[in-house]
């Protein structure tokens, strides 16, 4: 699958100087960028739904203090 994005010319040059200066290909870089960058993607609205579910009584939480009880890590 092809994609094709619009870069802002600021930073195509940065992404130009960088694989210059390294010897990897620009697609390489943007590869690299998408693949870390949606794994903080999808970690970051993941936890939004999660607080919204908490927000709204619909997701289940336990104090830290509760946890350490049914763990048996009291002091």
């Amino acid at each position: 699958m092809a994609t094709s994005i619009r870069l802002a010319p600021e930073v195509e040059q940065k992404l130009d100087y960088l694989a210059e200066q390294t010897g990897r290909t620009k697609a390489y870089y943007l590869r690299e960028i998408i693949e870390r960058g949606i794994e903080e993607m999808e970690d970051y609205y993941l936890a939004v739904d999660v607080l919204e579910r908490v927000r709204k009584g619909q997701e289940r939480v336990h104090s830290a203090a509760d946890v350490r009880s049914d763990l048996g890590l009291e002091d």
